[in-house]
């Protein structure tokens, strides 16, 4: 005779798998916000003898820590629209349960705050805690509300101040803004991804895009003894490349979407937007004198387009943040 099934066995669901939760959190999604301290740390840097140590590098760890746990936040809050909107996402599927998400949302955040902690001591920890609740009210209250842009925008500069913590943080406050700024425009002409957004909307994201370039390539003229003079040329037109591909990865995308504000259109500028975030970071790098970390970024970016690429190959859409 069978023994009967244990109460509760047949409900019990297993346990996800690493590419289920890869999925839940938008895993290559984070090459797009470690670049965030790097650019942060270059700028609390610049002419300053700030010794570099070792666990600095735990700083872009605690970015990708509280972004992708954000991610996971993202799908437990949307679990009932994407049961109807994107029943393939790993919740609706039921290959993540609504619990689980929230306590990897949950693990995450509190692993990068701890990895701040380490990276950066109390100053460090003094700029992931608001970080990480605006990650949770963005996820849980602000998402659909007029301020959810802005709290969106307050997570990125709040994010780049992350990587400062070791240095002067007010060196970083413009590269703070610009990345702000542009978190800002993405967020708002995302909110057209379904019904279309405006070519007003469009129009004023891509005359944001042109101002924070030109702001970012904007470097103190060269000056000083023949070495420093050449290091000052290369940090200038290292930083006008840097922008100039920040603003050819995003602009067109945004043109087109002003001159038909399609649910595509928008869909397609807010991706390009998305993906700008890296050379973008890079130009901060540069304009601080960061040369190394701007090649860094520039590795980060052709990583990031590699994964793209494979991800058409083999079928998929690209890796949506929403």
């Amino acid at each position: 005779m069978t023994p009967p099934a244990h109460p509760g066995a047949a409900a019990r669901t297993p346990a996800p798998s690493l590419g289920d939760l890869a999925e839940l959190v938008r895993a290559p999604a984070a090459l797009s916000v470690v670049g965030d301290s790097l650019a942060g740390l270059a700028a609390a840097r610049a002419g300053t003898s700030i010794p570099l140590r070792g666990r600095h590098a735990l700083l872009p760890v605690a970015s990708a820590c509280l972004y992708l746990g954000g991610m996971a936040l993202n799908d437990y809050a949307d679990r009932h629209l994407d049961a109807t909107e994107r029943p393939e996402r790993p919740i609706p599927s039921g290959r993540v349960t609504p619990r689980g998400a929230l306590a990897v949302g949950a693990a995450l955040t509190a692993g990068g705050v701890a990895a701040a902690g380490i990276a950066g001591g109390r100053r460090a920890i003094a700029v992931a805690l608001p970080l990480a609740a605006c990650v949770w009210t963005y996820d849980l209250v602000a998402k659909d509300h007029p301020t959810g842009p802005f709290v969106m925008a307050a997570c990125r500069g709040l994010d780049v101040l992350l990587g400062a913590t070791p240095g002067q943080l007010s060196s970083a406050l413009p590269a703070a803004a610009g990345l702000a700024a542009h978190t800002l425009g993405v967020t708002v002409l995302s909110r057209g991804e379904v019904h279309g957004t405006t070519a007003q909307v469009a129009g004023g994201v891509a005359a944001g895009t042109l101002a924070g370039a030109a702001a970012a390539a904007a470097t103190a003229p060269a000056a000083g003894s023949t070495t420093a003079g050449r290091r000052r040329s290369a940090v200038r037109w290292t930083t006008v490349a840097a922008a100039g591909t920040y603003a050819a990865a995003c602009l067109p995308a945004q043109v087109r979407a002003a001159a038909r504000p399609t649910a595509a259109n928008a869909r397609t500028a807010t991706r390009s937007g998305i993906q700008a975030m890296v050379p973008l970071q890079a130009t901060w790098a540069a304009r601080s004198g960061g040369l190394g970390t701007a090649a860094l970024l520039a590795g980060v970016a052709a990583v990031g387009h590699g994964l793209r690429l494979l991800g058409r190959a083999r079928g998929k859409a690209g890796v949506s943040i929403t």
